[in-house]
């Protein structure tokens, strides 16, 4: 009965980390006329949130050590209910963006967390990665999916993405109880001792910092985090301007982030099977750049958010799957997540942001998606170089460094 307490309960707060983000997409052009926003500014919505996954990842770390992790999450899901009910009063450009900043705050805090509460409560967290990175593709793919229809029956684009505040506070019902009874202190400092790396946060973040593995896996999750935001922001339009309508633009984004679902839940599993990550990193990343070429030339926008769906629920779920594999503690997987969270999700906001500037300026998405597609390449590079060699020992551990 816990394990499944525990399980709905991760399940719902990963819920929540992208709805914010995914419901704003297909309601760019509503928004965009609402309130008169460049293609620049409407790309901050995406982006903003993203940045401050990065700016704020750190943070996580020391607000877990003070509150514990699981009140620390209980938290930050209640302010992303909050920053998004609070879009049904966005009037002005200014407030939009300001929820878009607070929402982000409150993901960027819980997402490496929940590595931690994974490595923590859970016996094969490998498996348990896939209902993690399931859950929050399901979420996307609800936001996506939902937006217009939404925003028809309220007849408000405000009402629309405001209304996923709702699986926030349906969060916090399962997370009170874990809020109020988390790890022991004395059995949290025997965790740490066990791990070898004491209990001084700076002191894993300076271990971290002069680890090369480290910077490998910050760097892969940025690049793959640039590329599942920048077609979470820009498919639907991109597809627009293709000559589809609306609605089929939505439908194909809703089709990228709805086929990630069962690849996320499969992916873990068939890799905790036959191992080989560096083979399925690189296969997905084919399949990425496969289907940025096949949008350069214009060929089915279906076919091209498969490729594109596939090869983003592949790589993601291997990318929370790394920190808690190579760590040996709650703690160590919390800091690992949050130095490659924070670093790569820094680089992801700048994704969205490169799109929509380079089309304001070209009045093109082409040298955009070409970008896009040769950044998809250095990933593979750096792919190869994360799969030659599997760490030994975990990355906070004194002698690794």
């Amino acid at each position: 009965m816990r394990f499944v307490f525990l399980l709905a309960a991760l399940f719902l707060a990963s819920l929540n980390l992208r709805p914010a983000i995914s419901s704003v997409s297909p309601l760019l052009g509503t928004i965009r006329d609402s309130l008169g926003m460049s293609g620049s500014a409407a790309s901050l919505l995406t982006s903003l949130p993203v940045l401050c996954m990065g700016l704020f990842a750190p943070a996580a770390v020391k607000l877990s050590s003070r509150w514990g992790i699981e009140r620390t999450v209980a938290y930050s899901l209640l302010l992303i209910g909050a920053a998004t009910a609070a879009r049904y009063a966005a009037s002005t450009e200014w407030l939009l963006l300001a929820t878009a900043l607070l929402a982000g705050v409150g993901i960027a805090v819980t997402g490496p967390l929940l590595s931690g509460f994974i490595k923590r409560h859970f016996a094969n967290p490998s498996a348990i990665v896939g209902v993690y990175s399931m859950s929050l593709v399901i979420g996307a793919a609800l936001g996506a999916w939902l937006a217009v229809p939404l925003q028809t029956a309220f007849d408000s684009w405000q009402a629309s993405t405001a209304s996923w505040a709702v699986l926030a506070f349906l969060a916090l019902f399962f997370w009170w109880r874990p809020a109020k009874s988390p790890l022991p202190a004395g059995e949290a400092a025997n965790t740490r001792s066990k791990s070898g790396i004491g209990s001084d946060a700076k002191s894993h973040g300076r271990a971290l910092l002069r680890s090369k593995r480290a910077w490998l896996l910050t760097a892969f999750f940025g690049i793959m985090a640039i590329m599942f935001y920048s077609m979470t922001a820009w498919l639907a339009p991109i597809v627009e301007e293709m000559g589809f309508d609306r609605q089929t633009a939505a439908s194909v984004l809703t089709l990228f982030t709805l086929i990630q679902i069962p690849v996320s839940l499969l992916i873990p599993l068939l890799i905790g099977r036959y191992g080989r990550k560096a083979v399925w990193l690189v296969a997905c990343s084919a399949l990425e750049l496969i289907g940025l070429l096949l949008l350069l030339a214009h060929a089915s926008p279906w076919l091209i958010a498969i490729l594109l769906g596939i090869g983003a629920g592949g790589l993601f779920p291997i990318a929370l799957m790394l920190p808690i594999d190579e760590s040996g503690s709650a703690e160590e997987a919390s800091a690992l997540s949050a130095m490659t969270q924070s670093g790569g999700y820094t680089i992801a906001s700048l994704g969205p942001l490169f799109v929509g500037v380079v089309h304001d300026v070209a009045d093109s998405y082409v040298p955009a998606i070409a970008g896009l597609a040769a950044l998809v390449v250095v990933m593979m590079i750096i792919q190869l170089s994360i799969g030659r060699k599997s760490a030994a020992r975990p990355l906070t551990a004194k002698r690794a460094i």
